[in-house]
């Protein structure tokens, strides 16, 4: 019997084949569709680091906006007759931690001092509490911690939104355009890069009052160099695509096909590496104001009191564990939280 007459008695039954319906398990579960913000949302949310490190982001916020409201003192005043007070907290202070204690240590030993008591032989204390203590002028240092961190919240600030002003239409512009205007662009950036940031900030006080303005400005010059090579490989990347060439094809401006068609697609990598330059930005600042190139007195900032009180680092050390504390919590956070971000953006970390 040949072949095709074995093939033609073959007979099917009607359960041979069956018809794949709608209501049956779908092929793949783990690709189900859904929406890209929330697949990054979702990626987010199991980094557990990334989590805490937003939460105590906020924290740090509302301790900002609130800290230095619920004190009696502002950054400011100062009471020549209460300095150098350690950290004295009600009710811990009953469990014999934060009650004012502090051990002086001298060249001939160490002696226990409590600048809180008026009445050695009773014990008695004065009506007064400074949580975090207070510096060599008498000011308040919860307070001005606080107040600092305003300052260094504001830089933050104010790097996202260069970096997404500046940096990232600097470098979309020229990574679109290409040839000669790329060319160009690149080369003032090169320009621009090479000055020290310390340099930019010294002329810029021969102009200026040292202060928060000069910092800014100083951020908006060479603040947003990185941002803009990062655009710029991203366009390079991009802007030779399919979905770019039919965008042509139907007519779509230059700007249009910029900001509408491939700036969604390379936003998540954007807002990573604006988090990754939000720590270095709070850096500089700090730095600024450690060396004298900053906030002036009496206004305060992180750097400014880490500055102010390393000078009496040997005999009042509390008073530069606060500012150094918020300080390094900040910039933790924001390279964890940046790290969060960028798995999460990454499609490459979906799980198989």
């Amino acid at each position: 019997m040949t072949d095709k007459e074995q093939i033609a008695e073959i007979i099917f039954r009607p359960d041979d084949f069956l018809l794949k319906g709608a209501d049956e398990t779908k092929l793949d579960m783990n690709f189900a569709s859904q929406r890209f913000w929330k697949d990054a949302y979702m990626r987010f949310r199991k980094n557990k680091g990334a989590v805490f490190s937003l939460i105590m982001i906020l924290l740090v916020v509302l301790l900002a906006i609130f800290g230095p409201l619920v004190s009696n003192y502002t950054y400011q005043e100062q009471n020549i007759a209460e300095t150098n007070m350690a950290p004295r907290i009600p009710l811990l202070e009953d469990l014999g931690i934060f009650n004012g204690d502090e051990t002086l240590r001298t060249s001939t030993g160490s002696k226990l001092k409590n600048a809180y008591v008026i009445n050695k032989e009773t014990g008695e204390k004065k009506d007064t509490y400074y949580w975090l203590g207070s510096d060599a002028l008498g000011r308040d240092i919860w307070t001005r911690t606080w107040t600092g961190t305003r300052i260094s919240l504001y830089i933050a600030i104010v790097a996202v939104l260069i970096d997404m002003l500046i940096g990232m239409s600097y470098g979309l512009i020229s990574g679109y355009f290409g040839g000669k205007v790329d060319s160009v662009m690149q080369r003032f950036a090169e320009i621009v890069n090479s000055i020290p940031t310390l340099v930019i900030v010294t002329l810029l006080m021969l102009i200026l009052k040292p202060g928060l303005m000069t910092i800014t400005i100083a951020l908006m010059i060479t603040g947003w160099i990185g941002m803009s090579r990062i655009a710029r490989a991203q366009m390079l990347k991009l802007k030779e695509q399919e979905f770019v060439l039919a965008s042509h094809t139907l007519g779509a401006s230059n700007w249009r096909v910029i900001f509408s068609e491939i700036l969604p697609n390379i936003i998540g990598q954007l807002i990573t590496n604006t988090m990754f330059s939000i720590p270095n930005a709070i850096f500089t600042e700090a730095f600024l104001s450690f060396v004298g190139l900053g906030i002036p007195e009496p206004m305060c900032s992180l750097g400014s009191l880490i500055s102010y009180a390393f000078k009496s680092f040997t005999t009042h050390p509390f008073q530069i564990v606060p500012p150094v504390i918020v300080l390094a919590l900040l910039m933790l956070c924001f390279n964890m939280l940046a790290d969060g971000l960028r798995d999460a953006f990454d499609p490459k970390m979906k799980e198989m």
